[in-house]
């Protein structure tokens, strides 16, 4: 609608009504569809043993078929593995005229013994193990390696064996593993500093009280020393 005063005495007002069309022009703009589709995009189809199994984007087609051979690689790697180790234990049990029924308990704690430690002393001792093997020292070298750090034979003894790793031996330890002290900390007790003393409050006790608790409920089995080299 357009007003327009046009002169004179008395003054003369003209209304006019625009266009339908000037009207249609002034609505909002719709908003997009989330989902649309796109029938000039190409996709390429991935297979599985002769089978179409889905399409991609043809960018993204040769990533994902890696991934996934990748994956099959590792599937029968692993499960060549399992049964070596399964024939393995079965001959060894043959030869210490052991139960044979119990190669698949034999084989489940080589591989329970196999596992990284997620905390507590046996990660601390598999970290030292590792440290050991980037070195490629024998068990006597490291042992001295450890003592020019302020670790003594006996105290890397009694890691091996799950006894509990105190603040002073952190300090030895990170200087043996080049990390941090904190870090270690975490690794030991299985917790941040700063989850420390949440739980702390919670639990309306110390963080000392705290570290104290768990070393003694998470105390690992004893973790067997390296193969000695020859």
């Amino acid at each position: 609608m357009l007003i327009e005063q046009i002169g004179g005495y008395p003054p003369t007002i003209k209304i006019s009504i625009a266009p339908q069309a000037a009207l249609n022009s002034m609505k909002p703009i719709p908003k997009p569809k989330r989902w649309q589709f796109n029938p000039d995009h190409s996709h390429i189809a991935i297979s599985y043993e002769g089978n179409e199994v889905g399409f991609c984007a043809p960018e993204f087609a040769t990533k994902i078929v890696e991934a996934f051979n990748e994956n099959e690689k590792l599937l029968e790697e692993n499960e060549i593995l399992h049964k070596a180790l399964y024939w393995t234990c079965l001959d060894l049990l043959r030869r210490s005229s052991g139960n044979l029924n119990q190669v698949n308990e034999l084989r489940q704690q080589y591989m329970e013994r196999a596992k990284r430690p997620d905390h507590g002393t046996a990660a601390i001792a598999f970290l030292l193990r590792n440290r050991q093997e980037e070195l490629d020292i024998s068990d006597q070298e490291f042992a001295n390696f450890c003592n020019s750090y302020k670790l003594s034979p006996v105290e890397l003894k009694d890691i091996y064996n799950g006894k509990e790793v105190s603040d002073s031996q952190l300090k030895a330890l990170a200087r043996i593993l080049g990390r941090g002290v904190d870090e270690l900390t975490e690794v030991r007790d299985g917790f941040t500093t700063n989850e420390l003393r949440i739980l702390a409050r919670i639990l309306g006790a110390s963080p000392e009280e705290i570290t104290s608790e768990l070393t003694d409920v998470q105390k690992a089995s004893p973790v067997k020393p390296p193969l000695k080299k020859h």
